[in-house]
């Protein structure tokens, strides 16, 4: 069955469940149904229908859409993602971005898409996810902003504080101050020269092979449809999406 698929596992509960607010020592009421809830927010993020289509078993989705908003202004879904990526390969560091279409909903309400990271360009509004990854390719940090920001613009913030023995991303980011701040980690650079260069800088063909893996993230991610396409009109809900989905990356 569809629910089922779309639900936690045992095993997966097991890895979040002590991530959550809610447990016993925690102000406030105990969060009994966490799973529950949980379950229903990657209902809706795979299924991508809008929230008042939530089957009944996971609650009235009123309740569920406001505590989901209540858990993405208060920054659960990044804590918890953070929580488990301490086990991460650190052998590479990958980055790169991906694009995604904005359905014109988003752009809806008060105040339209400004400060909203939406941008708009000949095939319509359209928000940018800047991604570092480790060696296996799953995703360590996220940087969102409008479809029309530059990728290199955001690598410095993706790498501050993070360490690796080299850097593996796609001529986009080919940049003498990209390749500065590099060295400074003491890692390798590996990215290919852009045309435009005139003296080619050679890099570790072999280890460029495995920046595939950072491309194949983002394609389980858009597996969930409402990453695949951006609902959501404010950006602090997107967000909690992207890493909301990228736990569960963690957590196969």
């Amino acid at each position: 069955m569809a629910a089922k698929r779309y639900e936690l596992s045992d095993a997966q509960w097991d890895k979040i469940a002590l991530l959550l607010p809610g447990k016993a020592g925690d102000p406030g009421r105990t969060g009994s149904d966490n799973r529950i809830f949980v379950n229903g927010c990657l209902w809706v993020l795979r299924s991508g229908a809008h929230w008042r289509d939530l089957p009944e078993r996971y609650g009235k989705w009123k309740t569920v859409h406001k505590r989901f908003s209540r858990w993405c202004h208060a920054g659960i879904w990044e804590r918890v993602f953070e929580a488990l990526t301490v086990d991460r390969n650190n052998q590479y560091l990958m980055i790169d971005s991906t694009i995604v279409r904005a359905h014109q909903q988003a752009a809806s309400g008060k105040g339209g898409p400004r400060n909203q990271a939406l941008g708009r360009s000949r095939g319509g509004l359209t928000t940018k996810i800047h991604m570092l990854a480790d060696a296996l390719g799953r995703p360590l940090r996220f940087i969102i902003t409008a479809g029309q920001v530059g990728d290199i613009t955001q690598a410095p913030a993706l790498l501050e504080g993070q360490a690796g023995e080299a850097v593996l991303a796609d001529k986009a980011y080919d940049g003498n101050v990209l390749r500065e701040i590099i060295a400074a980690m003491g890692a390798e650079a590996v990215i290919p020269s852009n045309r435009s260069r005139r003296i080619i800088i050679p890099h570790d063909e072999r280890a460029y092979k495995h920046r595939n893996r950072i491309e194949r993230c983002f394609g389980k991610m858009k597996h969930f449809r409402r990453f695949a396409t951006r609902y959501e009109r404010r950006s602090v809900h997107f967000t909690g999406i992207v890493h909301l989905i990228a736990a569960m990356i963690w957590m196969r």
